[in-house]
């Protein structure tokens, strides 16, 4: 019971000493960074050039699970390797050998309690990619408490509607403060796919992952929904699911990643999906952000664990229905903090731009504004319902550029 438990506290020792760290490793002077020059709106990064575009591999889902990844694997194996090979160094550093003994130890214990097809596939990944399933499944499960990201939903006067998101992850995992990047988002660029899910030979939904990773974070279903995730911080945190999952069996509730990928193979439309995501049971609080097909068909649900509160595109403003929703990772009520505030420059060149300008283009240039774009940012997405577009592009932030 004290394995499993040491085990559990593991994200919270990292919440705990992550400010440390930043601390020691990040030597940003961030006199420099705050200056009128950081809220310029971009207005010419889109289009983005080809040769940054994610290449794109498919899932089939008509196999079986063992076999699903392997055609990937064999691609993206060696890559994946030496990430998490210098994830499990990092780690092992942050908190100490007696306790990284112990996570790697009920690593696997954790994959055997993962609903199907999640371990079977995970057991593929391993298989294929020479990797040890207790990595694999570190890979997997740790990956969401280093991400911070922005997703937008725009409308135009029409009623199109229009969704993009910048993935930010790698915090606290290795400053490189030679070159001003972060290690372990350097090598999520390289492992970063479309992946076309395929059932009955046709395309169930596109999305963009990092190779091995079996979760969905965003997505997008043709004549549905587009679907984004980003983390909340919150105080009920996902180390407490962690702790019922194991420790008393409490399999009533979801991983966040694998309900949401759950979703994107089950939920016939907007309102599905939406109801989906609002209600379940969940091992971590999160936010979820949908578009639809629909004019208004975008919204942010703030999850709790048990409870949710949802803002819409037709929730009412001061005079109006609202024509964009943008989402970090504070929650829309409160006032983000002034060291990691990327609502207010996306809302003012939103704003700036105007609704009769809403669209794929004007999304990519929010996100492309600093500090939407900073050092952790590993892709920018653009996606669309109606015709089922979904794109891609790995992105850097030369300096000066926000580390976070």
């Amino acid at each position: 019971m004290g394995r499993v438990f040491s085990f559990l506290i593991l994200v919270t020792v990292l919440l705990e000493v992550s400010s440390l760290a930043l601390e020691k490793e990040v030597r940003c002077p961030f006199s420099v960074l705050v200056g009128p020059f950081y809220w310029k709106c971009e207005k010419t990064a889109y289009p983005p050039a080809e040769s940054d575009l994610v290449p794109t591999f498919e899932v089939d889902l008509d196999l079986p699970p063992l076999q699903r990844w392997a055609p990937l694997m064999r691609v993206k194996g060696p890559k994946l390797i030496t990430l998490v090979d210098d994830v499990k160094e990092l780690i092992h550093s942050v908190v100490g050998e007696k306790i990284f003994n112990t996570i790697m130890s009920n690593l696997p214990k954790v994959a055997t309690s993962l609903p199907y097809p999640f371990y079977e596939e995970m057991v593929g990944i391993a298989t294929f990619s020479g990797m040890p399933l207790s990595l694999v499944t570190l890979y997997n499960i740790f990956y969401e408490a280093f991400t911070l990201c922005t997703s937008i939903i725009a409308q135009d006067p029409e009623g199109h509607l229009y969704h993009g998101r910048n993935l930010d992850t790698g915090l606290f995992l290795g400053w490189d403060a030679k070159n001003h990047t972060w290690k372990v988002a350097e090598k999520l660029r390289p492992l970063t796919v479309q992946l076309d899910w395929k059932k009955n030979g046709t395309t169930l939904f596109r999305s963009i992952n990092f190779a091995g990773y079996v979760g969905v974070l965003t997505a997008v279903k043709k004549d549905k929904f587009t679907f984004s995730l980003d983390k909340r911080f919150a105080l009920n945190g996902g180390y407490m699911g962690l702790l019922e999952w194991i420790l008393f069996n409490d399999y009533k509730q979801s991983w966040v990643a694998f309900l949401t990928r759950e979703v994107m193979e089950e939920a016939a439309n907007y309102d599905e999906a939406q109801a989906k995501l609002s209600k379940t049971r969940l091992l971590a609080p999160v936010y979820f952000i949908l578009g639809g097909i629909k004019p208004y068909q975008g919204c942010v649900i703030t999850r709790d664990r048990d409870n949710f509160n949802m803002l819409s595109l037709d929730s009412k403003s001061i005079d109006s229905k609202l024509w964009f929703l943008v989402q970090t990772n504070y929650d829309h009520w409160k006032t983000p903090p002034f060291f990691d505030d990327r609502r207010t420059p996306a809302t003012k060149c939103l704003n700036q731009a105007g609704q009769k300008n809403a669209s794929l283009g004007l999304i990519y240039n929010v996100l492309s504004t600093k500090p939407v774009l900073n050092k952790e940012t590993v892709y920018t997405s653009l996606m669309e319902a109606t015709s089922g577009q979904l794109q891609g592009w790995i992105r850097s932030c030369p300096d000066p550029c926000w580390p976070w």
